[in-house]
């Protein structure tokens, strides 16, 4: 897409909000909260935002499982039919959204992430467990599918429903959950990021420009990590995505 149709304080806008996204969602997830109502005000299509927020939000999805599986956190042989199944769960829901309306998904997108930011606000802490991972034919059959099946159609806050569903249903440690978690959500942007390239749905310039934004962002909140007082900081992402969401519907 070309920039010249953009002015430059809403490109530093888009920057800068997905530099903001980038930080707090190394610290608490929901960055996606900030980076789609933005996109939306930037102008471009609803199915457009979708594409352009699944291409600047998997770098950092993508690092940190590198960094992970670098590190030996993660082993391939267990991970990678868990993989598959949210790649495949995000293929599908990708493939679905491409033929919604644009003015029913420019209606449908902001009820999504009012709903996303109340579940986000209010949903309670994950309790700490001690037990082992036990293998759970529901996470593995069909909570790692829908999840994958719900990042490929919309996003914001499916690597939070990662991390649930790995306490839930596998009783992981939090910790463990989070770890499962990113290469789950990464092979669902994978998928969402394919899908929505074949049909055109990206703009990527934009997207380059967020995602330049995202890894600085990415890099102060690793060192801010231990200092972040969680609750804090998931009022703050929605206040800020309700009021982009404000000016996005208030906007002729």
């Amino acid at each position: 897409m070309d920039l010249a149709g953009y002015t430059y304080e809403m490109l530093t806008f888009l920057f800068v909000v997905a530099m903001v996204a980038g930080f707090l969602d190394t610290l608490v997830g929901g960055g996606g909260l900030l980076t789609v109502p933005a996109l939306l005000i930037s102008g471009i299509s609803p199915i457009s935002v979708l594409g352009t927020n699944k291409f600047q939000g998997s770098m950092g999805t993508g690092i940190a499982t590198f960094l992970l599986f670098r590190k030996k956190k993660l082993n391939w042989e267990t991970i990678k039919y868990l993989m598959l199944s949210s790649f495949i769960g995000s293929i599908i829901g990708g493939i679905i959204v491409q033929f919604i309306d644009a003015e029913l998904l420019s209606f449908v997108i902001p009820i999504v992430l009012v709903v996303i930011a109340i579940y986000f606000i209010i949903s309670p802490k994950p309790k700490l467990i001690t037990k082992n991972s036990e293998s759970n034919k529901a996470f593995d059959k069909f909570a790692v599918p829908i999840v994958g099946f719900y990042d490929g159609m919309f996003g914001p806050g499916a690597g939070s429903f990662f991390v649930m569903m790995g306490v839930m249903l596998k009783k992981l440690e939090i910790i463990q959950a989070t770890i499962l978690a990113k290469p789950l959500n990464f092979a669902s942007n994978i998928a969402g990021f394919i899908v929505f390239f074949s049909f055109g749905h990206i703009a990527f310039m934009i997207g380059l420009i967020m995602m330049i934004g995202q890894l600085i962002g990415s890099f102060f909140g690793t060192h801010y990590l231990l200092k972040a007082n969680p609750k804090i900081i998931r009022v703050l992402i929605v206040v800020m995505a309700l009021l982009m969401l404000v000016k996005y519907l208030s906007s002729p």
